[in-house]
Formats: structure tokens, C-alpha cells, sequence
């Protein structure tokens, strides 16, 4: 969905196109005089935005459209301190259209106002948060949101309060979930944690809490390891939640199995998915057991993954469809072997071995360097004249 629309430009001065969009909602039915108010334009659009979700229910699209994109270009010929309460007003009437077309019809109107309004000013914020929460209800949040710097940039002349930017973090991280967008969700968490200090760290409770059950509930989120470092995470330490996230960053199927048996009422009441669980431990204990294995026994499988061998190759095939272990089965020797693997965690002894291979590969490229050499430099052989 494209939501660049062309400026809309009408020949007729402020008041005019104030009386014309009376005459056009009184014909539809609304509470509204065709005459324009002795108060001036700021009350005129007033009286219009509070009846403009009229033409919801009358008209085609395009009619809609152009309508709503009228308001606008009176909206943003308002000084902005005369502006804010209208701005406000119009955005929350759009947010309330039913149904995918009246959706993306409101869409690309409050984008239009969004890119319309000066980017010092303050309140491009409101209308972005409710820009985010109209592209829920249509499903086209990517069209709004294009990640945490394309947000950034969008603010980047009026930088938005820590309190401004937690809100629409939360919004954007509930909003990506609904539309099933988990790795930009996963992000937006993490960029929200952040924005605690350890001084404010207590605060963010909620939202760690948050941040951790839907990492992992998603299927899709196997490397959970960066949440342990932030702030807002370590202040759960010694809870039930921080443990479980110990246990999926770390541990085994077999830990997680006996801490599902003491804890059984807390899994659920978190709203966890115990088979779901049992699957991504299953992924996780098979990573670990791979790192640093050339090859492993289908009779390891069995045993660390608790599953039947008729079960094996079809384990293999989850495993190699995440792309986080890079394998081939060998059913003859019941062997999988295994080429590389992602690591679960990645501390000291992880950039150890990285850096132990980056030296290797600089002394092999060196030997290889040196030996082009002296194949460049070496003496010609002398052609033999007949």
C-alpha cells in the first residue's frame, strides 16, 4: 500500500472552503449550519471535524478521500497554537472508521497531515500514535513503521520525551504482535527497555515482563540471550520469570521439563503454551548440544530430546527449516552431521573462538599472499628457439 498522496491545492480562501464543507456534511444528514461561524475559521473546522465521520457512511472512496484531505489543508494553514485541539479532534475521529477500505482511506489522510506538519513540530507525535494505531486495524503497520532509525528520523528535529517514545514503544510492540510481525516487535522491546536507567530500572516491571513473554511465546525467537543484559530484565532477578528466562537462554530440555513440574501454575498463568515450549527447548538443547559436535548419534537425539527415533528425521528436517544449525542426516549411520550452528549465548569463550579463527584465516591469507608472490616474481623461463 503506497501511502504518498499528491498535495491537494484548492483556489478558494479558508472561510469558502469552510462554508463548502458545511453545505456537503448538512447534505449528508449532519447536525450542522450551512452558515459559517462569527467566531472565525478555528471554530468553523471545529463544527466539521465533530460531523466529518458522516461521510463514512455516505459517498464513494474517492468522495471520502477528497473530503478528508480537504480538512487537512485548512488543518495545516492554522497556526499550530490554535491547531493543536483540532489536530487532536480530526485524529481521533479517523481512528474510529470501520472496516478495511473506510481503514486505509483514514490511512493515507492522517499521513498526509503527518508529512503535511512542520517537522519541528510537537504534534507530528500524536499523529503518528494514532497513525500506528489506525494501521492495526488494517494490518499495515509496515507501511508507518520501517523500523527503530526510519522512527527516529521521523522525529529527528522535535526528539520526543523518554515518556512520549515508552508510549509509542509500547504501542508499536503490541501492534507489530497483532500482525504477526515478532522480529520488529522483538526490537521495539528491546529499544523500550532501554530507555530505562538503573536508577528508573524498578519502573519498567511491566514492561520487562512483557518484553520476555513474548519473546518466548514467539516461535520464531530463539536467541533470548541479549534480554539478560538489560537493566529493566536483571531487576527481575530471583523471580520465577527471570528463571524460566535462564532456562531458555542456557539450560536444557530437561531443566525446563523439571522446572515446568514445580512451576506448572505459573507457566500457564503467564500464558504460555506448554507444547509450544517444549518444542523451542527442544531447538535450543539441540543448538547446544551441536556447537563444537562434527556429528551426533540419532541415539543422542532420543535420549536429550526425550522423542522417539520414527520422530528423528522429521526433528531434523524443524531444526535445518529455522537455519540456525546447518546439518545433513545420514539414516544409514543414523548420524547427523553437523557443519555449523548458531550459538545460544555468546560471551567470553564465544569471542575467544571467534577471534581464534579470525587469526587462523589471516595466517592462511597471509600464506596465500605470500605465495602469489612468489609465483609474480619469479624468473621467467627462457623460450627455447628452434
Amino acid at each position: 500500500m503506497n501511502l504518498d498522496v499528491p498535495a491537494v491545492f484548492i483556489d478558494l480562501s479558508l472561510e469558502e472552503q469552510a462554508v463548502e464543507l458545511r453545505v456537503y456534511f448538512k447534505s449528508l444528514g449532519a447536525e450542522i449550519s450551512e452558515e459559517k461561524s462569527p467566531k472565525g475559521i478555528e471554530d468553523d473546522l471545529h463544527k466539521i471535524i465533530g460531523v466529518c465521520d458522516t461521510c463514512f457512511k455516505e459517498g464513494n472512496e474517492y468522495e471520502i478521500e477528497s473530503v478528508l484531505n480537504a480538512i487537512v489543508s485548512i488543518l495545516v494553514l492554522i497556526p499550530l497554537e490554535r491547531a493543536e485541539n483540532l489536530i487532536l479532534a480530526f485524529s481521533e475521529k479517523l481512528t474510529k472508521a470501520k472496516g478495511v477500505k473506510l481503514g486505509n482511506i483514514t490511512l493515507r489522510v492522517l499521513w498526509l497531515l503527518f508529512q503535511s506538519l512542520d517537522e519541528r513540530c510537537p504534534m507530528r507525535y500524536h499523529v503518528y500514535y494514532h497513525l500506528i494505531q489506525i494501521a492495526k486495524q488494517v494490518d499495515q503497520v509496515r507501511c508507518v513503521y520501517r523500523g527503530i532509525e526510519h522512527l527516529k528520523q521521523q522525529f529527528a528535529l522535535c526528539p520526543l520525551s523518554t515518556e512520549q517514545m515508552q508510549k509509542l514503544l509500547r504501542l508499536l510492540h503490541e501492534v507489530l504482535l497483532s500482525c504477526k510481525e515478532s522480529d520488529l516487535a522483538a526490537k521495539v522491546m528491546i529499544e523500550l527497555l532501554g530507555t530505562y536507567t538503573t536508577e528508573n530500572a524498578s519502573h519498567a516491571r511491566e514492561d520487562a515482563q512483557r518484553c520476555i513473554m513474548a519473546a518466548l511465546a514467539d516461535p520464531n525467537t530463539f536467541l533470548l540471550d541479549p534480554l539478560m543484559s538489560l537493566k529493566p530484565v536483571r531487576f527481575l532477578e530471583g523471580e520465577l520469570i527471570h528463571d524460566l528466562l535462564t532456562v531458555f537462554v542456557s539450560a536444557k530440555l530437561s531443566d525446563y521439563i523439571k522446572f515446568y513440574n514445580e512451576h506448572k501454575e505459573f507457566v500457564h498463568s503467564m500464558g504460555l503454551d506448554h507444547e509450544a515450549n517444549l518444542k523451542k527447548m527442544r531447538l535450543l538443547t539441540f543448538m547446544q548440544l551441536a556447537e563444537g559436535a562434527a556429528e551426533m548419534k540419532f541415539e543422542t537425539i532420543i535420549s536429550e530430546l526425550q522423542i522417539k527415533e520414527e520422530e528423528v528425521e522429521a526433528f531434523v528436517i524443524d531444526v535445518l527449516k529455522t537455519k540456525l544449525v546447518r546439518a545433513r542426516m545420514d539414516q544409514a549411520t543414523k548420524k547427523v552431521h553437523i557443519s555449523s550452528t548458531m550459538h545460544r549465548t555468546f560471551g567470553v569463550a564465544q569471542w575467544e573462538q571467534l577471534r581464534d579463527k579470525l587469526r587462523g584465516w589471516k595466517y592462511n591469507l597471509a600464506r596465500v599472499h605470500q605465495a602469489m608472490n612468489t609465483v609474480v616474481t619469479a624468473p621467467q623461463s627462457q623460450t627455447l628457439v628452434m
